[in-house]
């Protein structure tokens, strides 16, 4: 059974950076491939707030995808090989507080949750202003 791992949350001020990290275990070296194969994506659970679509990689051609609150701050990007895959945020402030949860799946540039069949346990972000 493959399980999604995140790591790298933690506490931060307003505008510093962390970088999560999420793997894929369980896979076998003969099924790197379906990694590969999936739509990846990053959400979080914010207080009082939805679980919310923060950004993406589709399968294929690894487009990248991002909410409109999160663009020019925060990068998605994988390594197939690692079956892993990574959220780079920068200039980070108090309204990015909040569980991080990575997700596979395979309908392409998926925002939508429903859309996801694997999660992580999630990892916490906190901002402090």
């Amino acid at each position: 059974q493959v399980q999604l791992v995140e790591s790298g949350g933690g506490l931060v001020q307003s505008g510093g950076s962390l970088r999560l990290s999420c793997v894929a275990v369980g896979r076998t070296s003969s099924t790197w491939s379906t990694f590969s194969g999936d739509n990846l994506g990053w959400f979080r659970l914010s207080p009082g707030k939805e679980r919310e679509f923060v950004a993406g990689s589709t399968w294929g051609d690894y487009r990248k995808y991002y909410a409109d609150s999160v663009r020019g701050r925060f990068t998605i990007s994988r390594e197939n090989d690692k079956n892993t895959v990574y959220l780079q945020m920068d200039d980070l402030t108090p309204e990015d507080t909040g569980v991080y949860y990575c997700a596979s799946g395979t309908t392409y540039e998926s925002r939508w949750p429903g859309d996801f069949d694997s999660w992580g346990q999630g990892t916490q972000v906190t901002v402090s202003s």
